[in-house]
């Protein structure tokens, strides 16, 4: 270690610096190689400290060590001089991985025996200033330098930056001379322009389906994702990717990969057929599938059906019907099942390579770096084929042996299992097989297979990119990139499918599609559109970190689409009946109501208006109260859309004093005194059950034991769900359909459940109005 130590100092690296390097593993091994091949070309006390400082930056960030000694000798030999000559050179080993490096194309892409001379210098910098005069005389001061010095710094590409900027600040001075008490001053911010109220009702109406939504920064998620946004690599330049392994083979690979693709890019949805998608994955498809249609790519639906023993038809159609109902078509619905036996016949050559090894041990994890390897992990490969030939027959029992590689993962998990046993039945495949791949084998050799570009994952899979990389290149099949982004989460939730059947098994929802789960399915049948949920993943954005988000930011989503979208029918959940004394009993006209008052020429439909009426409990008290403006024995009220205003003259009550029915007079709103209030009713209704939802759980984290110690299923809201079941609706939604949605004027937006039948629709409120918390 002392002798490490000096020799890193001899380079200039001071002492602490140097025992930092230490704790590296990769670092100090690089360090060192470096500086042996350095002091190979200079001798030992021929490095100095401005070469020992190049060749620890290049040791620090260069990811192919083949490249190493090629390097040193470049920084030894005076020709990459500065840090920006030694960023052009890692760059150009990191695009160019193939032998042998073209010294030419090598030397002039890092600008090696290019002389900036001090004139160079002052005609570039002369000339960008020039450019700006007529701004810079104006601004003075207050003129943005770092354009002047970007553009001379772009001009001059290989020239000294502190002479550069010297030159900069000379010629300004020159220009505009000393810094006036003016020029000192802070330069004012502009005001933001106010945006005209139908200027930002146009941009609402951009919002579309299919991923178009605008984001809270203008931005539409297919505009996140298109081209150069998210610095993905293109199609066959893998090895640019950072930690990318490049083998002997890669090139070819990626050659074959371009004649095979045509240089298309390849996504595709990896989803496990084994519970229902929930508002995670949403993100997910708009992710993969919304990456490939932004960029002419195409996108693979691919079941992960590995695991025979979850998986059930309901979870494989579930699936795909909530792709499509996202507004996505799957370039081809695929299967790992479909390889199966390439997938074998690959795990064969995996073990002849000397890779992989029939393993007895119990349990499918050996955990940690410092766990005991395997007793079996030496054993004969000829013995491990035998073995692996063994296992496919069925001459083993279920736990008895499983195939492991030979690797270690980045969460320390060694030798992870690449084939189990299960005496079950296959979903596709019958009684076929009895032994199956795991995800960590099959996900980056399908990939493989079906020529991805683009592996997009989660961020909890990052740990799994070395094991995708390795197992790759050990068979020497085309490589993938695989890429992450941040998990989609929401508070007041749970998502695992594991949680959501203990909450069916417990009785506190009905199944998956239950309204209060956030599962796709649920949220469809409590009427959010789809293009809502796009919208919302819009919003989110393409992110790398772990998001967790409020329900309200989803649900704002849902009125923006329902509000253009929904509507309108007028419906009373708690009704009152109002007979109108001055109106005949058999009197009966028809109301037109328009479907979108913001916009009648969208429709409208009409509604009988009786002698008999009913309006809301609540838009009637006996007693005025201060900014109550609705209905009183004391104060009139509109009635929407009918024209009319109504004045109690009477208040019946039953035995218990509840007020049951109200007598009234209307007159024509022309000739009445306008009402402080109009509030909604129906006449000769139609009679409906209502499904009102809350939340279901009372804190936000209710799988954190810190939040809700006695775990999630004691955090149950108890008033998540209230029925009504004799609510009453007007006759205009007679005709609906399952999942049709509707305004419920000054009530919420609702949607039709599945539930309903000819003899009684059921409603779903699927959120609330927009309204004033505040309003009375």
């Amino acid at each position: 270690m002392a002798d490490t130590v000096a020799l890193f100092t001899s380079i200039g690296l001071s002492e602490q610096k140097a025992k930092e390097t230490l704790k590296n593993e990769a670092l100090s091994s690089a360090l060192k190689d470096a500086i042996v091949q350095a002091q190979r070309v200079r001798g030992a006390s021929g490095v100095d400290k401005a070469m020992g400082t190049l060749l620890y930056s290049m040791a620090s960030r260069l990811k192919d060590t083949r490249r190493l000694a090629f390097l040193s000798d470049c920084i030894v030999q005076w020709k990459i001089t500065t840090e920006l000559q030694l960023a052009a050179a890692l760059e150009f080993v990191k695009s160019h991985p193939q032998d042998p490096i073209n010294q030419r194309e090598f030397e002039e892409a890092c600008g090696v025996g290019v002389v900036i001379t001090p004139e160079q210098i002052e005609d570039g910098v002369e000339s960008v200033i020039k450019k700006h005069k007529e701004q810079l005389l104006k601004e003075r001061y207050h003129f943005n330098m770092g354009l002047l010095m970007g553009e001379a710094r772009s001009a001059l590409k290989w020239a000294d930056g502190k002479v550069v900027k010297n030159e900069v600040d000379m010629q300004v001075l020159h220009l505009l001379g000393p810094k006036t008490e003016a020029d000192l001053e802070k330069k004012p911010k502009p005001q933001k322009a106010k945006v005209a109220e139908n200027e930002v009702k146009a941009k609402k109406e951009e919002v579309a389906v299919n991923g178009e939504a605008m984001t809270g920064e203008g931005k539409s998620l297919m505009e996140q994702l298109r081209g150069e946004a998210l610095k993905f690599h293109k199609p066959g330049e893998n090895y640019k990717t950072e930690g990318y392994v490049v083998t002997p083979k890669t090139m070819d690979l990626l050659k074959k990969h371009m004649e095979i693709t045509g240089g298309q890019i390849r996504s595709r949805f990896p989803p496990e057929p084994n519970g229902i998608l929930h508002i995670g994955h949403a993100k997910a498809i708009n992710f993969n599938f919304g990456y490939a249609k932004a960029n002419n790519g195409i996108c693979f639906l691919r079941y992960d059906d590995t695991n025979p023993e979850k998986e059930e038809e309901k979870y494989f159609t579930g699936i795909k019907d909530m792709v499509e109902w996202l507004g996505y078509e799957p370039h081809a619905v695929t299967h790992a099942s479909d390889n199966f036996q390439q997938l074998y016949d690959l795990a064969v050559d995996l073990i002849r390579r000397g890779h992989a090894y029939v393993c007895h041990q119990k349990g499918e994890e050996l955990k940690g770096h410092n766990a005991p390897p395997s007793p079996w992990r030496d054993r004969p490969i000829e013995e491990s084929l035998v073995l692996f030939e063994r296992m496919k027959k069925g001459l083993f029992a279920e736990g008895e042996a499983t195939l492991r590689m030979k690797m270690v993962m980045e969460d320390g998990k060694m030798d992870p299992v690449a084939y189990r046993i299960k005496y079950t039945p296959h979903h596709r495949t019958g009684d076929e097989w009895c032994i199956y791949p795991t995800y960590d084998y099959t996900h980056c050799l399908c990939d493989s297979i079906e020529n991805i570009t683009h592996s997009l994952c989660t961020k909890e899979f990052q740990a799994r990119r070395s094991s995708y990389y390795w197992l790759c290149n050990a068979l020497d099949v085309y490589c993938p990139v695989q890429w992450e982004y941040g998990r989609l989460n929401l508070t007041y939730t749970v998502v695992s499918k594991r949680k959501i059947i203990r909450l069916v098994e417990a009785g506190v929802v009905r199944d998956w599609d239950d309204p209060r789960l956030f599962t796709l399915t649920a949220l469809r049948r409590r009427g959010f559109p789809a293009e809502a949920i796009n919208n919302f993943c819009a919003r989110v954005g393409v992110t790398v970190s772990q998001t967790t988000t409020e329900p309200h930011l989803l649900e704002s989503c849902v009125r923006d689409v329902l509000n253009d979208t929904a509507p309108r029918a007028m419906a009373v959940l708690e009704p009152l009946k109002v007979t109108i004394t001055n109106l005949p009993a058999n009197s009966k006209s028809e109301v037109r109501v328009p479907d979108f008052p913001a916009n009648e020429a969208k429709g409208s439909h009409t509604v009988p208006f009786t002698h008999t009426i009913f309006i809301e409990q609540s838009d009637f008290r006996e007693v005025l109260e201060k900014g109550y403006k609705r209905l009183t024995p004391e104060q009139p009220v509109g009635l929407r859309h009918a024209g009319y205003v109504i004045s109690v003259q009477k208040v019946i009550k039953d035995t218990q004093g509840k007020v049951v029915e109200l007598e009234v007079s209307c007159c024509n709103s022309e000739n009445a005194e306008k009402p402080k209030a109009f509030i909604h009713w129906v006449s000769q209704p139609l009679m409906c059950e209502v499904r009102l939802y809350e939340r279901l759980f009372l804190h936000k984290h209710p799988e954190d034991p810190s939040e809700v110690p006695n775990g999630f299923l004691s955090d149950i809201n108890p008033n998540s769900l209230l029925v009504i079941s004799s609510a009453l609706v007007d006759t205009s939604v007679k005709g609906a359909k399952v999942f049709d949605k509707f305004q419920f004027e000054r009530v919420g937006y609702f949607s039709l459940d599945p539930d309903s039948t000819a003899d009684k629709l059921v409603f779903n409120r699927t959120v609330t109005l927009k309204e004033d918390p505040g309003k009375i």
